[in-house]
């Protein structure tokens, strides 16, 4: 049974960083990539970084990239997004997921950057 448990959110001004981790169970971590999904208030869930699981090739949405960096230790079911120069439209819910992705979601953890 897949587990997904985000935490390191909060309320942050802008330009101000935080740290986002995810533990995740259920399948052989090392062997999945990692996506990071954030879900804005009235707007759909969008993918925001992807780690792959074999050489760590990182991709990122084009208004994040240069800010964000996603990583992970496998050593610890881990994955981690630091977000840097954070902007009031980073806020929403961050989820993390396998890739391919489970059906089943954690909590998310809630990002909100004031102006």
């Amino acid at each position: 049974q897949v587990e997904l448990v985000e935490s390191g959110g909060g309320l942050v001004q802008a330009g101000g960083s935080l740290r986002l981790s995810c533990v995740a169970s259920g399948r052989t971590f090392s062997n999945y990539g990692m996506t990071w999904f954030r879900q804005a208030p009235g707007k759909e869930r969008e993918l925001v970084a992807r780690i792959n699981w074999s050489l760590g090739s990182t991709y990122y949405t084009a208004s994040v990239r240069g800010r964000f960096t996603i990583s992970r230790d496998n050593a610890k079911n881990t994955v981690y997004l630091q977000m840097n120069s954070l902007k009031p439209e980073d806020t929403g819910v961050y989820y993390c997921n396998f890739n391919p992705p489970s059906s089943s979601w954690g909590q998310g953890t809630q990002v909100t950057v004031s102006s």
